[in-house]
């Protein structure tokens, strides 16, 4: 996003413009500061979006003095000293920020693993002082010879920055208040769980399940350690970080190392800004509105939700990415990437290799993605391990760069599936087609083999067209070069192939996180192919500034007419079918595969005309190709519009009531016990507010106290326990009993049916501090406040101190 100048400055004249001695080039001085001006506008407008949401000015410049202390600065020396020569310093902050999270890590598993958090602040000075104090270090500090973007290109990643900021304002920042503001608030039903994994990683290395105290946590929890880390270095609340700051921050992360990478691999700084729009802005392909969890036809989408209600994504991507960048450097021929096979140059020039040191980025990117998502390592392990595949067969030799690579990866995956996840696999488990076989279930219909086998074939149709879009632009790559890749385009459409792949294989909703972590592959290869076909275009900047204003009127008027029409629409295909019958299995698909078809056939006149044309006016001749890719591409483009209204219009059906007076109780805890200390409570169940005691939980996913005070508890909602999403075959197990009923009983008993002697066990054997009492799960017994002293009434909810 900078278009950052070389190094190898201007020198100062000796004369100024008025002819006097000595001065500084006034006019160098404006040519710096235009090319960080798309870096200071994308900054201002996130800024401005994060007080538009009601945070306070405070926050915002203390997470910015943490992120630039605790992450860039650290990473980007580290990064400096491992890499060989400089590319750009868009490059170098970038990947320093990636390389920042890395260190940061590994600061706090020594913070809190030796009781240090107290000087957390201080951690960078680790890096610091070596590379002021080493002569051999103390160069990088001022790197010289760094390439110069184009401000089109700088502009374009800022505004895709800006656009995602404005995007997660309309559907979550301002939507959610940071903390409830009453007691009709509302929250999206896995945050409290998020929140209370980051409030135990500021006291516990390894975590633990905290609303299971001692219960250990197999999962991917680094996310939440960096939560911590933002607390504990910038000295930001957790629920700001979590419900303000993290994903804006990251997500404009995520933009920029996309872009680099982009830039890297392919040799043109315009990659960059095509596929960071690629990724983040083109979307499912749906004909349904509104559409909620109730009509996901594929597990979750690639963008609506799952970048604010899973953290643990949006914290995985930039360490993703930048993952992917440094393996395909490694992975580039000797030539570059724009020469081999017949691929048209790079336009802006290809950026030098970083050199022996991507082996450590590798290792460092791998060992911090296996655990902050479980989902990633695999796709990128799968996509190497598909691009070795390929080069022997076209090379019969072994490619060892593959193989020294793989097993870098590998031992990070074993690292993580050994020491994190204990081999736990949370109850998922293989299942061909186990995740969409119900579209083509034939249970009560009959069906001859033919039209069995095109329901099926519909369906997976219907699959790739809605999750698939933006992978149109490897069509025209593939088709230009025979089939005939670089090693490095092998891996990047292998993990865009492993993900739907594993979708498909791998049964349970959680498996769409295999699809999603396929996107920046994805992206990335169909960017490399899409500015080739542009490049081969030649189109004039009329021309292009035209197909620009297309995309926008073509997305509007798609997002205009499935926001007012897709309930008629739906109707329309399923009597063209013939299937007007929603018991039909595959009828939630009629929608899009009718979708699929009237685009398909548009393209098509489209073509002939475009043909046509060409006949008459040969300038058209060679272009069609690129205005048709690009159509095909906005297609993918209302996603973003309909989540946008959707949001104004729908509560979304993941949002629960979270009521100020619990939170108060929460915090009030808090502020008055040690991390040590243990919280019990009455409060297991996260049901309707009309739900009493005497009826039965269907949902033990209470995580409010823990959340909000950020200390374990010894039982509250155990929905999310490891062992217990281990027995329901990858979901959540929300209405199963605790597994300690004789500890659960006690712990009831001490609200209900107190005596001086339980109380005095469960602080002596439990270390049980506080006791939180929610009303609304039933009133505590009345000799409560006879055995305990009552420090905190709101009405609503009331804590007894046992001790």
């Amino acid at each position: 996003m900078d278009s950052t100048s070389t190094t190898a400055t201007t020198p100062v004249p000796d004369r100024d413009a008025n002819g006097r001695p000595g001065g500084p080039d006034r006019a160098a001085v404006g040519r710096v500061a235009l090319r960080f001006l798309p870096a200071v506008a994308a900054y201002l407008v996130t800024v401005a979006v994060l007080l538009a949401a009601d945070t306070s000015a405070g926050d915002v410049a203390r997470y910015t003095f943490y992120a630039l202390w605790g992450v860039v600065l650290p990473g980007t020396l580290v990064f400096r000293g491992l890499r060989r020569r400089p590319g750009t310093l868009l490059e170098d902050l970038v990947f320093g920020a990636v390389t920042g999270l890395v260190l940061e890590l590994a600061a706090w598993a020594v913070l809190v693993g030796l009781g240090l958090q107290s000087v957390a602040v201080l951690w960078p000075l680790a890096v610091v002082v070596p590379f002021a104090a080493v002569p051999r270090l103390r160069r990088h500090w001022r790197p010289r010879g760094y390439r110069v973007m184009s401000p089109g290109a700088s502009w374009a990643i800022s505004g895709t920055v800006a656009l995602t900021a404005l995007y997660y304002y309309e559907v979550n920042l301002s939507r959610f208040p940071a903390l409830p503001t009453g007691d009709s608030s509302r929250i999206f039903g896995d945050l409290p769980y998020m929140l209370s994994l980051a409030g135990n990683a500021k006291h516990e290395m390894p975590l633990t399940f905290p609303q299971a105290a001692g219960e250990p946590l197999h999962y991917h929890w680094f996310t939440f350690s960096h939560m911590a880390m933002t607390d504990l270095v910038g000295g930001v609340d957790l629920p700001v970080v979590a419900m303000r700051l993290m994903v804006p921050a990251l997500s404009a992360l995520t933009v920029l190392i996309t872009a680099v990478v982009a830039h890297r691999l392919t040799g043109r700084a315009w990659a960059g800004p095509v596929a960071a729009l690629l990724f983040f802005a083109v979307g499912e392909f749906t004909a349904a509105y509104p559409n909620n969890v109730s009509s996901w036809t594929f597990g979750a989408p690639p963008i609506r939700l799952m970048s604010w209600g899973s953290l643990s994504l949006t914290y995985s991507q930039p360490l993703l990415v930048a993952l992917v960048g440094a393996v395909g450097d490694l992975l580039r021929r000797p030539g570059g990437a724009g020469a081999a096979d017949g691929g048209s140059g790079p336009a802006d020039g290809r950026l030098p290799a970083l050199g022996r040191g991507a082996f450590f980025l590798v290792a460092g990117f791998a060992l911090a993605s296996s655990a902050a998502k479980a989902s990633t390592l695999p796709v990128t392990l799968a996509g190497l391990a598909f691009a070795g595949l390929m080069v022997l067969v076209g090379t019969r030799r072994i490619p060892w760069t593959i193989v020294g690579l793989g097993a870098i990866l590998a031992g990070a995956q074993l690292f993580a599936t050994a020491v994190i996840f204990d081999f736990e696999s949370y109850g998922l488990e293989i299942e061909v087609f186990g995740n969409v076989r119900q579209y083509w279930a034939n249970s009560s219909e009959v069906r001859g083999s033919a039209t069995q086998l095109a329901v099926v074939g519909a369906t997976l149709l219907a699959f790739v067209a809605t999750h698939q879009l933006r992978m149109l632009g490897v069509v025209p790559l593939l088709w230009r070069r025979r089939l005939k890749l670089e090693p490095v385009q092998w891996f990047l459409l292998g993990g865009a192939l492993a993900g739907p792949a594993a979708y498909l294989v791998v049964n349970g909703f959680n498996s769409s996180y295999f699809a999603i972590a396929s996107a920046p592959f994805g992206a990335l290869l169909a960017a490399w192919g899409y500015c080739e076909s542009a490049e081969r275009a030649a189109l004039p900047v009329r021309a292009r500034a035209a197909l620009a204003a297309g995309v926008l009127v073509l997305a509007a008027a798609l997002t205009w007419a499935m926001y007012r029409h897709s309930a008629d629409w739906a109707v329309v295909v399923a009597k063209a079918a013939g299937a007007y019958d929603v018991r039909k299995s595959y009828a939630p698909l009629l929608a899009v595969l009718g979708g699929v078809v009237v685009m398909a056939a548009a393209a098509a006149v489209a073509a002939l005309l475009w043909w046509g044309a060409g006949r008459i006016r040969p300038g058209l001749r060679g272009r069609g190709g690129i205005v048709l890719l690009t159509a095909s591409l906005a297609v993918g483009l209302p996603s973003i519009g309909l989540d946008v209204l959707q949001s104004r219009q729908y509560a979304w059906d993941g949002t629960w009531i979270l009521p100020q007076s619990q939170v108060d109780a929460a915090r009030w805890v808090r502020d008055h016990s040690e991390p040590s200390d243990v919280i019990a409570t009455n409060s297991h169940c996260w049901e309707p507010e009309d739900w009493t005691r005497t009826d039965r939980c269907y949902n033990y996913r209470s995580q409010w106290l823990s959340a909000y005070s950020e200390r374990s508890v010894l039982v509250e909602g155990w929905a999310y326990a490891p062992r217990m999403i281990a027995t329901s075959g990858g979901g959540v197990a929300s209405n199963g009993p605790f597994w300690d009923p004789a500890l659960y009983q006690q712990n009831e008993a001490a609200v209900y049916q107190p005596t001086a002697a339980l109380l005095a066990g469960l602080h002596r054997d439990h270390r049980v501090r506080y006791l939180v009492v929610d009303r609304k799960a039933g009133a505590e017994s009345p000799l409560l406040p006879t055995l305990t002293k009552q420090v905190f009434d709101n009405g609503r909810t009331a804590v007894y101190e046992l001790a």
